[in-house]
């Protein structure tokens, strides 16, 4: 092992990732690998190094490559590859807060807005990760996420984005947040207004007895509530949010991810995938299992069929952890608080 990777060793254990770091790890032989695989058009090699490192490692052998080569391991993949394969080891070479960027960047780039794009990260990522992850987008584009944002989004659904980038927690009363967000949507045109505020500033517990108390109140789901008070994109935003709080009376973050992965879209599956693979990827994979009777191996194997070219082998790779079933499963049904992040 590289004596200058220990620092970043421990980065990945301890997670529900299906990503380890590479126990036998050399900085330098899989540079030197990778040096061949590229010159020789391996994409197998490539994706059986780069699928199987962490991404401390990766970021280490990036600079490795570097080194030996005078290059940029980024222009050499390039330069090899293309299409869907390209990006997503491409993907792969980013930090986490690079990548994170880079996906918010493509959500607002070229015609319209992919909303649910948007959703995806700003629902799912804590304060301190989002301002992390505007600081990255500044240093990588020269650009101010907030007002892109603005510029990208309007109405109600701006205001909801914008309160999700700035969230923070603020103590509240279970019956008056109920009330409030009872008389929002009792009126002849739904305000959105409490419910951007509430959703968006209370912890889980908090909004776990609000919700229980609104629904008691109104004989039906907060999930009905929001698609029959409000449209348009501030109701998928606020549907979005309720599915990605951990709230006992909505569904689970991991059961939202899941249902984003059954659309097998490229696009869609790279980012869930890279973005969780070091972090809770094994606990997605469950509630696929549970949601589609399938698992999310076989799914994957099934939708990037190609023959000749293994771009259903590197996801298979990124999916694939020899973690036990048994416990990850028990684990994820029951998931620590360290997740909630």
């Amino acid at each position: 092992m590289d004596i200058e990777y220990l620092p970043s060793f421990e980065m990945a254990w301890g997670t529900l990732g299906t990503i380890r770091p590479f126990l036998n790890f050399h900085a330098k032989r899989d540079a030197l690998n990778i040096q061949a695989a590229l010159e020789q058009k391996d994409v197998l090699t490539l994706i059986n190094i780069l699928t199987n490192r962490s991404n401390a490692q990766r970021q280490i052998i990036a600079q490795t490559f570097k080194t030996i080569t005078e290059k940029e391991l980024s222009s050499g993949l390039k330069k090899a590859l293309s299409g869907e394969l390209e990006n997503l080891l491409l993907a792969l070479l980013m930090t986490p807060l690079q990548f994170e960027a880079y996906r918010l960047r493509q959500s607002m780039e070229g015609i319209g807005t992919d909303e649910e794009g948007l959703l995806e990260i700003l629902c799912t990522r804590s304060p301190k990760v989002l301002a992390n992850i505007t600081a990255t987008y500044k240093e990588q584009y020269n650009k101010d996420l907030e007002t892109d944002l603005k510029g990208e989004t309007s109405g109600d659904f701006a205001k909801l984005v914008l309160a999700l980038l700035k969230k923070k927690k603020v103590v509240g009363l279970v019956q008056r947040d109920t009330e409030a967000l009872s008389e929002a949507i009792n009126q002849a045109k739904a305000d959105p207004g409490p419910w951007i505020t509430i959703l968006t500033t209370r912890d889980s517990e908090h909004l776990n007895k609000v919700f229980v108390n609104l629904e008691s109140e109104k004989q039906e789901t907060v999930d009905e509530a929001i698609e029959k008070a409000f449209s348009g994109d501030v109701r998928l935003g606020l549907k979005t949010l309720g599915k990605t709080l951990e709230l006992r009376c909505v569904q689970s973050p991991n059961l939202y991810l899941a249902q984003r992965l059954e659309t097998m879209k490229a696009a869609i599956v790279q980012g869930v995938m890279v973005s969780h693979s070091e972090k809770d990827l094994l606990c997605v994979r469950v509630a696929y299992l549970r949601q589609t009777g399938t698992s999310l191996y076989t799914a994957l194997q099934g939708a990037f069929p190609s023959p000749g070219w293994p771009f259903g082998k590197f996801w298979a790779e990124l999916e694939y952890t020899h973690f036990s079933r048994h416990h990850y499963t028990t684990v994820c049904t029951h998931p620590p608080d360290v997740m909630h992040i």
